[in-house]
């Protein structure tokens, strides 16, 4: 056997004898048995839970205070109001669930059918023609070129009547 590998032998011979020395755990002992005299310990009963009152936001389906006011004189109003109205026995489209405002265009596309609006928003990018509908004012495409997408709305002028909105989905260049 060389030299240090006995020497190493030694060293760890001497270290294990040292661990079992000294093997005094009264105070150890003496602590368990005085907390199993006391026994289990006092739990503090969870606190009541306060129900507070629901609250309904109403206010999901008004114009947004973001949005200008709608101004029409009320001639264009007359003429306007006594057919313009939004359909309640049309199926919705899945992308009338979202506001118009979160659509942006990002481009087009056109074949043998026609052309085709690429609008991002709702989660994703999405292909329109015209006539497709989205946002939540019954907004219906009117025309698709290159640069912009002609969206009309039908929202009501607060006199009980509706108005067509025109809005333009501009396109965003560089995204």
């Amino acid at each position: 056997m060389s030299p240090i590998r006995c020497f190493s032998a030694v060293v760890l011979l001497s270290a294990l004898a040292g661990c079992g020395a000294g093997d005094d755990y009264s105070d150890l002992d003496a602590y368990m048995n005085e907390m199993r005299l006391a026994g289990p310990g006092r739990i503090e009963p969870t606190p009541q839970f306060r129900s507070y009152p629901t609250f309904t936001y109403n206010a999901a389906n008004l114009r947004s205070p973001f949005s200008p006011q709608i101004s029409i004189d009320p001639a264009a109003r007359r003429r306007s109001s006594s057919n313009v109205k939004p359909d309640p026995g049309r199926v919705r489209q899945y992308l009338e669930g979202f506001n118009i405002e979160q659509f942006e265009m990002v481009g087009t596309l056109s074949n043998a059918t026609g052309s085709f609006a690429l609008l991002r928003g709702a989660g994703g990018v999405h292909r329109l023609k015209v006539g497709d509908y989205l946002g939540r004012n019954d907004g219906r495409i009117v025309a698709i070129n290159g640069s912009q997408v002609e969206v009309v709305e039908i929202v009501p002028d607060g006199q009980g009547a509706w108005l067509e909105r025109p809005r333009i989905i501009l396109l965003k260049e560089h995204s």
